[in-house]
């Protein structure tokens, strides 16, 4: 996609707002943030921000990322054994209990 670029007013105490095309199209909503970076010749960056809540803050810690890439090497090896339903699941885990 070429560059985009439209012009904007700054209104009072500084707020201005972003086209909605482009909101639309980098998927930015009210309360979402937004980086703001100041580069050396003047040019002022907006970088669109995904915080991540506190209650998944989990997910994305080094020993789950290290994790989640074993599985993923898992399933790309065919490592894995897949289950028609929930039942078929609950019957193998019962089988891999009483193995011991």
């Amino acid at each position: 996609m070429k560059d985009v670029r439209e012009v904007v007013t700054i209104q009072a105490r500084g707020v201005l707002a972003l086209p909605a095309a482009i909101r639309r199209r980098v998927g930015l909503e009210p309360g979402d943030q937004v980086e703001v970076v100041e580069r050396e010749d003047g040019t002022i960056e907006l970088h669109p921000v995904i915080t991540v809540p506190a209650s998944q803050a989990w997910f994305w810690t080094k020993r789950w990322q290290r994790m989640e890439s074993e599985a993923d090497g898992d399933v790309a090896r065919n490592a894995v054994t897949v289950h028609d339903d929930g039942d078929a699941l609950l019957a193998h885990l019962d089988e891999l209990a009483e193995r011991g």
